[in-house]
């Protein structure tokens, strides 16, 4: 949902403040945060059978459709369809980008949205931006390829590989649940009707590859030497595990019978205990002590002299045999993994979690089903839950810190849940990459090339590690601190900057957001590495950052520096001065007061908070362009500035205590009166940008959203640290409903105002982590 400008968000009616509890911090934190993980619930990773084939994606996510070299004795009057279907919750407009080496149609639910003549495909290099209208429920793609001057072939996929790194499923109902395309053999003419729903295969007339398997997985795969035989070959010395489970129907604990035929050397195991050992080839039968509910069966199989691997004849009387895991695509009960040496140690329950590679001898392994090229692969489908992005690094601190304040482990919970989601899948998601052109999850930390992809999260999952180590967690924070220190694109003086951007247009540029990108990331990494050069790299940065794009007549930052033109656009964005002053004050709360740098950076501070506190506009929010009140209200850069004015305040940073308490309490009043309703919706939030040298772009074609997550986040922050300012002054907000800065005491400046927390470092001392 999203709105051009606004005088009023919502009637006042509406408003988080006309509640009764409406003035409370403590309720508002609440309401928030209950709101947005109500609205997106910790689903698990969705698990599919991906296959193997020439069609992959690159590093965009877009797929590659290599025509040309699937079928080289194509002649000039064939055709070939490529078939994929893609899930839209809701209704909206969304750019493809599609290249070609030959001419290509596009198909959109059965309707042509895009055909290039012959001498339209001249440029394969050159894509060309589609705007499709997706509607809810399944849009299904149709591609027709010809060949050309330059071959068969060509791209399709995503324009937005950041925040929509599209997966297509396929498309028929003999293969649903799949990820991937499928395509036709050359063909003399055209289908007689192109694929718009959900269908079979048969139904289009024509075959489809890759070649469906015709035998039955659950039996013995077609082959008298076993199911392994055809998965692996015959592999004297190696090993293979199988894994299952079985469900106890009855609702009492109940013995199950399982029987079958070995095709080699296997070991069966239930819950972990050994169950039945067959050295040899031959008919078997085992008894589980099955409890009511499901329990994991897993066999060790070593390849015979006459094969190897199982079937499983029956599972009786009240047991069911069934996949261990859902897995979209999957035929058959069984999910394998190998082959390995079978000298290899390995404990199988260490990949029950499905987010582990298998590593015996050095090999890299996955889950696979049971057939050849059908590999499992967990895809990220929540719209929120599990990715890892930097506004989401903003939003789950929020909730982290307002779990502390509120003492609601449940919140803190769900937080180290999402991190862990994404860190425990982190070398998966970098062998994925490497294998299949582009990981299913953990698109931006497997791929990183901007700070924007790793340094806003990368905190967040060092203070979510704090708290009970995640998996992957500190590799994670090491490869993020080395692509910061030793990758990212720097001018001569050392300033980080954008060498190349997500647009063109955004090549050569220095953005004020990128301090939140590093800054608070190097902080927190200091301290987890013992080694104090990263937060003297984040002391450098930010007067960097100010050398660049301070702007000492207005006491603002300028958005963005030009690095062509040698000069700052003088644009001042909300939530980019927002941003500088949000690490500001995360790196004062940890740099010792010691420091060569501390005293320039406790003055660029003060002289900020002057500055903005000077453009607060008449209802105690910020606007969208500072210098202009007839711009938005915006919420997020008001949260930040009454983030770093109540920390200041508490500190003991800022001089004039009870002006800036003041206009902190006033922003308060204005994002609950304004912008956050009775059911904790965050309106004004403006949407991701870009840049600009004019105001105008900013003002009036950078609009809002309801509940982005650049907001949700840091006005939980703001709340949180401004409910800590009246707790240090003695005075809970429930005692002065009004929120009046005569809560604050007037300070004359000097004296910290909280507990200064230093870290204490040998110069260069190294990672201390055991």
């Amino acid at each position: 949902m999203s709105k051009q400008d606004s005088s009023e968000y919502f009637d006042p009616a509406e408003g988080l403040a006309y509640q009764t509890e409406g003035s409370s911090i403590e309720h508002a934190l609440t309401v928030i945060a209950q709101r947005y993980v109500g609205d997106h619930p910790p689903h698990p990773p969705v698990y599919r059978v991906s296959r193997s084939g020439p069609i992959r994606k690159r590093g965009d996510h877009a797929y590659v459709f290599p025509i040309g070299d699937m079928f080289p004795e194509m002649t000039e009057d064939q055709v070939v369809y490529a078939w994929g279907k893609l899930w839209v919750r809701e209704g909206h407009t969304f750019p493809f980008l599609i290249q070609s080496d030959g001419p290509v149609r596009l198909y959109h639910n059965g309707r042509k949205r895009f055909g290039s003549a012959q001498g339209e495909a001249a440029d394969p290099d050159t894509p060309v931006r589609i705007g499709i209208q997706l509607t809810e429920g399944w849009n299904h793609f149709v591609l027709e390829f010809r060949p050309g001057p330059g071959g068969a072939g060509g791209v399709f996929g995503t324009s937005n590989r950041k925040n929509k790194p599209y997966c297509f499923l396929a498309p028929s109902t003999e293969r649903d649940g799949e990820e991937g395309w499928i395509v036709t053999r050359p063909l003399s003419g055209p289908l007689p009707v192109i694929p718009g729903v959900v269908e079979s295969e048969s139904f289009t007339g024509t075959d489809w590859l890759p070649a469906r398997a015709e035998h039955d997985e659950r039996a013995d795969a077609g082959s008298p030497k076993g199911p392994m035989s055809v998965m692996y070959g015959d592999k004297p010395g190696y090993a293979a595990y199988a894994w299952a489970a079985v469900v106890n129907r009855s609702l009492a604990p109940a013995k199950v019978l399982v029987s079958g035929t070995a095709y080699g050397p296997v070991r069966f195991e239930w819950n972990g205990r050994e169950a039945g050992f067959y050295p040899e080839a031959g008919s078997f039968c085992f008894m589980l002590d099955a409890l009511a509910g499901r329990g994991e069966l897993t066999a060790r199989c070593e390849c015979g002299p006459d094969g190897w691997g199982f079937r499983i004849d029956e599972v009786s009387p009240a047991g069911m045999l069934c996949a261990p895991r859902k897995v979209h695509g999957l035929k058959g009960e069984w999910l394998y993994l190998g082959p390995f040496r079978a000298d290899a140690e390995l404990e199988i329950s260490e990949y029950f979690g499905m987010d582990t590679l298998a590593q015996p001898g050095g090999e890299k392994l996955f889950w696979t089903g049971g057939e050849p090229g059908a590999c499992i692969r967990p895809f990220l489908e929540n719209e929120l839950f599990g990715r890892w992005n930097y506004p989401l690094g903003v939003t789950l601190y929020g909730l982290l810190e307002t779990s502390k304040t509120l003492h609601r482990s449940d919140l803190e919970h769900y937080v180290l849940r999402h991190v862990e989601f994404a860190t425990s899948h982190y070398e998966y998601s970098l062998w994925d990459r490497e294998r299949f052109g582009a990981a299913g999850l953990n698109n931006q930390l497997s791929d990183i090339d901007s700070l924007d992809d790793c340094g806003s999260f990368g905190a967040l999952a060092i203070l979510a590690d704090r708290l009970r180590p995640l998996k992957g967690a500190c590799r994670a924070a090491d490869d993020i601190a080395r692509y910061i220190m030793t990758v990212q694109s720097r001018l001569p003086d050392g300033a980080l900057y954008r060498e190349v951007g997500v647009s063109r247009s955004m090549d050569l540029t220095m953005w004020c957001d990128d301090m939140y990108m590093s800054v608070p990331f190097l902080c927190r990494y200091a301290e987890l590495a013992g080694d104090s050069r990263y937060l003297d790299e984040a002391a450098k940065q930010l007067l960097l950052y100010k050398s660049y794009l301070y702007m000492p007549d207005l006491q603002l930052m300028s958005h963005v520096y030009d690095v062509r033109q040698g000069q700052p656009s003088r644009t001042v964005w909300g939530r980019g001065n927002g941003w500088v002053f949000f690490s500001l004050a995360e790196l004062l709360a940890v740099l010792p007061t010691g420091h060569p740098d501390y005293e320039p950076l406790l003055q660029f501070y003060r002289e900020l908070a002057e500055g903005y506190r000077r453009v607060q506009g008449a209802n105690g929010l910020w606007h969208q362009v500072l210098t202009d009140p007839e711009s938005y209200e915006e919420a997020s850069c008001t949260a930040m500035f009454i983030f770093g004015m109540a920390r200041g305040v508490r500190r003991g940073w800022l001089r004039s205590t009870q002006l800036y308490a003041q206009a902190a309490v006033s922003g308060w009043k204005g994002l609950t009166a304004r912008a956050i309703d009775g059911q904790g919706n965050v309106f004004g939030v403006c949407k991701g940008s870009s840049w600009s040298n004019s105001h105008s772009y900013y003002k009036h074609d950078l609009s809002w959203n309801v509940n982005d997550t650049h907001g949700i986040g840091i006005v939980l922050l703001a709340g949180v640290e401004l409910l800590q300012l009246m707790r240090h002054t003695a005075r809970e907000p429930e005692d002065d409903p009004q929120l009046k800065a005569s809560t604050v005491p007037g300070e004359t400046g000097g004296s910290p105002g909280g507990t200064q927390v230093h870290y204490k470092f040998k110069k260069g001392s190294g990672n201390k982590r055991k």
